[in-house]
């Protein structure tokens, strides 16, 4: 089912109606960019169950190739006939009819929003990237199944000088102190990896080993910090008695200046 907000703006109207002059032309066209596509999915590290958002997604080349990867895949365009080529490409899609100034989604709605020469179409670039950073979930310690870990192992931990526990980690930190150090930042991307553990006792055994965790509680505490840790990670626990943890990372590519 292809969704159709009911008012656009200029700019959309009269690129809608453009673009969607021939669709299925252009849907040959669009499989050219393929590479592209696929560079630019790379880099995200898109995963199963993600949720993507492709605005001005054309005739959904994107779109199926997250889909095959397992992602919930959204779509939105002005032109309801390259959506309706779309529809044929990806019909397990949500698109949508509509204005990318103008997203009808909820913030934080989607785990990456993606636009393919397309915010250079909207009457104001800075208000649709704006829209776009809206609604995307930022890359944040929730996307790290590890800082469950993390805030079970708090309360054994050192506290700061004011009694608060010492934070490493906040968005954009790593690129802030690379460009301190004088280097000069290239990039800065993500990656999500999940780690596999075949047995409660395996993961328990990895997870006391991180940032000396055991030694910190010391041996009267440990079992009181195995508790808190299964406790922690009960969600993540699998049918078989495994565990798996998806986690994000900051990379950030730096060269001495």
């Amino acid at each position: 089912m292809i969704h159709s907000l009911p008012e656009l703006s200029p700019s959309a109207r009269l690129w809608g109606s453009l673009w969607g002059d021939r669709p299925r032309d252009w849907a040959g066209n669009e499989e050219q960019q393929l590479p592209v596509y696929e560079a630019a999915l790379e880099r995200t590290g898109v995963q199963p169950g993600d949720r993507v958002l492709d605005v001005g997604c054309g005739t959904g080349v994107f779109l199926r190739l997250c889909a095959d990867r397992g992602a919930e895949v959204t779509g939105l365009d002005a032109s309801e006939n390259l959506l309706s080529v779309a529809r044929g490409r990806v019909p397990e899609a949500e698109l949508v009819h509509g204005d990318l100034q103008l997203l009808p989604f909820a913030d934080d709605a989607f785990d990456l929003v993606t636009g393919f020469t397309s915010f250079f179409f909207a009457d104001d670039m800075v208000a649709a990237l704006r829209e776009a950073g809206r609604v995307a979930r930022p890359g944040a310690p929730e996307r790290c199944d590890l800082e469950l870990v993390k805030n079970a192992i708090a309360p054994f931990r050192p506290r700061g000088e004011d009694g608060e526990e010492v934070r490493y980690w906040r968005p954009g930190m790593v690129a802030e102190l690379a460009a301190a150090a004088g280097l000069e930042v290239g990039e800065s991307l993500t990656r999500t990896t999940t780690y596999e553990y075949d047995t409660q006792e395996e993961t328990l055994r990895a997870m006391l080993s991180a940032g000396g965790a055991a030694a910190v509680a010391g041996p009267e505490r440990e079992p009181e910090l195995r508790a808190a840790l299964v406790e922690a990670l009960a969600d993540h626990r699998r049918p078989d008695g495994g565990y798996s943890l998806a986690n994000e990372w900051e990379i950030v590519v730096a060269s001495a200046a």
